[in-house]
């Protein structure tokens, strides 16, 4: 058995524009995303990591080094946890988003979705998917079968994980919640995966909606208000949770 910490970066300045980021380089984590990623680093200090693995975009790699701060453990970036490719959609607020009809597909069927010039939501959480399996082997391998490791991605990269852990249909993805520095854990045994926590985090107060739960959004979570994609299909768990992933 191998454990992965699957975390989602922390907020960058895509989600408090309400804009979908996508693959667009030089998105940082703001102010509060740089908090919730040191917060979480020191939550998990008492955790030996044998390995971390990082989304190549650099919200992500920020967040990582930030948990990282100390241990020496530098992580291996790994190009298929990248942000899903929202080709035309990309750099597009979430206002404008939402009024699209393909945004309507993304909350109820993101199984039957490709981004127009972009990747089909199918293709994203295969690539996901086969990553953490990957890693999950290669960790094992390396380090034993009861090592813990770090992956960080984006809110809708790690739900379509989520998914495929809990035995959910991709259309069923939506239902999955994924915050800001968001923390879930998954163990992995003879093949089979379990979920140990879902989407936890050091703020437990940002866990509980302040405002009314709208629709997910591709880069962030339905029921984050501070996010870009909340209630949209851009959000930082992507389009699926809305904007700015």
């Amino acid at each position: 058995m191998t454990t992965v910490l699957l975390v989602r970066h922390g907020r960058s300045t895509a989600n408090t524009a309400r804009v979908l980021a996508g693959r667009t380089p030089g998105i940082d984590l703001d102010e509060t995303g740089r908090g919730q990623a040191s917060r979480l680093g020191d939550a998990l200090r008492e955790v030996e990591l044998a390995a971390a693995v990082t989304s190549p975009l650099e919200r992500c790699r920020q967040t990582a080094e930030l948990i990282l701060a100390g241990r020496g453990l530098e992580p291996v970036v790994e190009p298929e946890l990248t942000e899903c490719d929202y080709g035309e959609w990309t750099n597009r607020s979430l206002g404008e988003l939402a009024k699209e009809d393909l945004w309507r597909t993304v909350q109820a069927a993101p199984s039957a979705v490709t981004f127009p010039g972009g990747e089909s939501m199918t293709a994203m959480a295969a690539r996901g998917v086969a990553a953490i399996r990957a890693h999950a082997a290669r960790v094992a391998a390396e380090h034993g079968p009861n090592a813990v490791w770090l992956a960080v991605s984006h809110g809708d990269v790690i739900k379509a994980i989520l998914a495929d852990a809990l035995g959910l249909h991709l259309d069923q993805f939506q239902r999955i919640s994924t915050h800001p520095a968001g923390l879930s854990v998954l163990s992995t045994l003879d093949g089979r995966t379990r979920v140990l926590t879902l989407n936890a985090g050091t703020d437990v107060a940002a866990l509980v909606p302040r405002a009314p739960v709208g629709e997910g959004t591709p880069g962030g979570d339905v029921d984050d208000p501070t996010e870009p994609g909340a209630g949209s299909p851009a959000e930082e768990s992507g389009v699926a949770a809305g904007g700015g992933a």
